[in-house]
């Protein structure tokens, strides 16, 4: 049975811990409590000088770039990314999300549902 909910009433949850990863707020949109078989899609928010840990993982995810500006890091550097970027970070790539920008970074990342924590 298909699940339809408001992104609004999702729970946000805070991720940052001060150090590795600053301002960073995750609502699972779906996964794995819809039941979801293959995919989670999660929205990330990163407020002003916001960033997630650099990290690797052996999955890959796909972002869709809603509103503000940023970088995403690669084995090459970092890449500007904003409104209607789309990213493609291949399992095991060393990667990261930076705010660069004002006001929030938002995206959506769609993992594999059995990563989702």
């Amino acid at each position: 049975m298909a699940s339809v909910k408001r992104i609004a009433d999702i729970k946000v949850r805070d991720m940052s811990n001060g150090a590795e990863i600053v301002g960073v707020q995750k609502r699972v949109l779906i996964g794995p409590a819809d039941r979801a078989p293959t995919f989670a899609v999660r929205q990330f928010t990163l407020g002003p000088g916001g960033h997630t840990a650099a990290h690797s993982h052996p999955f890959e995810h796909g972002v869709i770039v809603l509103r503000g500006t940023g970088t995403v890091l690669t084995p090459t550097g970092p890449v500007e990314i904003g409104e209607g970027s789309v990213v493609f970070v291949p399992p095991g790539e060393h990667h990261q999300f930076r705010n660069t920008g004002p006001g929030s970074l938002q995206f959506l990342c769609v993992i594999p549902v059995e990563h989702e924590t």
